[in-house]
């Protein structure tokens, strides 16, 4: 077994995972596993530039990190940066604050490298399974893009597309720095539009439709099935490989959709800092299963922190 930290920077969140791995059979140990809301993506889509709250936020959540990294020895770190720091003019002043706090510089990856360390996240565990059709489908649904890819094994196709639930919210939902409270029919109908043209965008290089299993991964999808089973609070473990039906995932979204920023607040299971954004990432998720016709949706709680990890731990070996 490797000792690593694998650390995610998406437009939303940041997280770390410390493990004991072992890429050959497969086996992830989690030392320590948690997240940050930091909205590193804040305003981004606007002004193409990372707020300089955003990146304090950012870098408090780094300096936490080291401590934790420290504490447990690992041999190796890994910092990963998606979305809104791929996009943004000032990302060098991103790069070097992580350098700084972390000694460690932030891969800032492409969407299709993105894709990759998230099918492997997911799908290590489910390939033992055989009670699910292959091939998956991987949807990976951040902040401010998503991700398909579709494999068995391996990854067969992959595609990022610019969609996801911060980039919907702040692109449709906000007017003059609000939030829109509730949504209007109007906002709701060119957001879905959005979308769909991002379907439209991947389903040129992945195969959406042949897909048997589709594996619903990120902040999203763990909220809409924490919501589903009515968890009194956000449980990993009850998260974990649940099935949402597309029935019950409808019904959720069509209810975050009407609901005030007060009623999506006083959601147990709903994280204060998804409340703004989860009714657009909800739809993402609901566009995708209406498009595949997917019946379900099997949610994972192991997504691209986990292929991070396991990608690192086949490196040091």
């Amino acid at each position: 077994m490797t000792r690593v930290a694998a650390i995610d920077c998406g437009t939303n969140s940041i997280r770390l995972l410390v493990a004991d791995v072992d890429p050959h059979t497969g086996e992830l140990v989690d030392l320590d596993r948690r997240m940050t809301i930091v909205r590193l993506g804040q305003g981004v889509d606007r002004t193409g530039r990372l707020a300089p709250e955003a990146l304090e936020r950012t870098f408090a959540a780094c300096r936490e990190y080291a401590g934790i990294i420290k504490e447990h020895g690992a041999e190796r770190v890994r910092f990963v940066a998606t979305s809104a720091s791929r996009d943004a003019e000032n990302r060098q002043e991103f790069v070097d604050g992580v350098m700084d706090l972390l000694g460690v510089e932030p891969e800032v990856i492409s969407g299709d490298q993105e894709a990759e360390f998230s099918f492997t996240g997911a799908t290590k565990e489910l390939t033992r399974r055989t009670d699910l059709a292959r091939p998956f489908l991987v949807v990976d649904i951040g902040g401010g893009s998503t991700e398909f890819v579709v494999g068995d094994d391996h990854v067969r196709a992959a595609r990022s597309v610019d969609v996801g639930c911060v980039r919907m919210t702040e692109r449709h939902l906000v007017r003059d720095g609000v939030v829109a409270d509730p949504p209007t029919e109007e906002q709701i109908a060119a957001m879905r539009a959005d979308i769909e043209a991002a379907l439209d965008r991947a389903e040129e290089a992945v195969p959406l439709r042949e897909a048997r299993t589709l594996v619903g991964l990120a902040g999203s999808v763990t909220t809409v099935s924490a919501i589903a089973q009515n968890l009194p609070a956000y449980d990993s473990a009850a998260i974990h490989h649940s099935r949402v039906s597309l029935d019950r995932v409808r019904e959720i979204t069509e209810e975050l959709l009407r609901s005030t920023h007060a009623e999506r607040a006083a959601i147990p299971s709903l994280h204060p800092g998804r409340v703004d954004v989860i009714g657009a990432g909800s739809l993402v998720l609901l566009a995708i299963m209406e498009r595949i016709g997917a019946r379900e949706v099997v949610v994972s709680e192991h997504d691209i922190l986990d292929g991070i990890a396991f990608h690192t731990a086949a490196e040091v070996r």
